[in-house]
């Protein structure tokens, strides 16, 4: 068996399918680990949902930003922006649209394997644990799926949205709490030192705008021996400067590739964007 971990997808089915050709993927032996945003700004949303979900058990995926925006959008509490290029899931009978979301729900925003390796969509919050993580990545997705099986999930959708609080505290309940824990897992690129998260900012650390006192989470983030995987910051182009922290988002929405590491040897594919 062969472990790939796959970066943002974003809607890119050409170059998923090549990639997966290039590798000789074979679903019966390898797993397909993917970082999330499988839909968004690509021209193929419906193709690379369909592509992930018929890959049945050999896919391991935790939802993105995009993945739960698809989720509000199918749930009718969020129209779809244009720019998403969602029509051709949007556009589905009701009963199509509702199996998607049975079928989104159902995925973590963490993973972790034997092996100790991690994947999350953006990061891990510097201050937590790997422990501490899990179980807050847990907490949310028991909070997400309970609201689905009671009917309820537009609501829990719809408080999901908003950029407070924007520091950790073990005071936090309610969807303050879980509010938190979404934007950290899907939505972090920078903080500052006191444990603030930023998201106006997304350009590279390098770039000379980005103010001094801001720093990229996994900069942050303490060595152990864990391999933390993750993705959702095409401007990084996968450099973080550390050998146990992996950006596997490339870019390929943008124009750029996709990127395919096969674990734990560290082999790279790379496939450009079809446009």
């Amino acid at each position: 068996m062969a472990r790939y971990l796959v970066g943002d997808i974003q809607g890119c089915a050409a170059p998923l399918k090549q990639a997966l050709k290039q590798i000789n993927f074979d679903a019966k032996f390898d797993e397909l680990w993917c970082v999330g945003d499988i839909i968004g700004r690509g021209p193929s949303p419906l193709e690379c949902l369909e592509l992930i979900r018929d890959m049945g058990t050999a896919t391991k995926m935790v939802l993105g930003n995009h993945d739960l925006n698809l989720l509000a959008v199918l749930s009718g509490v969020r129209e779809a922006n244009p720019n998403d290029r969602l029509d051709t899931v949007v556009n589905l009978p009701e009963s199509e649209k509702r199996e998607w979301i049975d079928w989104l729900v159902q995925h973590p925003l963490l993973i972790r394997s034997e092996d100790n390796l991690i994947m999350t969509h953006a990061g891990i919050y510097p201050w937590w644990s790997v422990s501490e993580a899990e179980s807050y990545a847990k907490e949310v997705s028991e909070a997400l799926q309970q609201a689905w099986r009671s009917n309820k999930l537009d609501k829990f959708l719809v408080a999901m949205y908003g950029n407070e609080p924007t520091q950790w505290s073990t005071a936090l309940e309610g969807m303050d709490r879980i509010r938190f824990f979404i934007n950290v897992f899907t939505r972090m690129r920078f903080c500052d030192l006191s444990g603030h998260l930023n998201f106006s900012v997304k350009q590279s650390p390098d770039d000379c705008n980005v103010p001094a006192h801001l720093k990229p989470w996994f900069e942050l983030w303490d060595v152990s021996e864990h391999t933390l995987v993750f993705g959702h910051w095409a401007a990084l182009m996968g450099k973080t400067l550390r050998d146990d922290v992996i950006g596997i988002d490339t870019g390929c929405v943008w124009g750029e590739y996709l990127t395919v590491m096969r674990w734990p040897d560290g082999h790279r594919i790379k496939v450009r964007a079809t446009g």
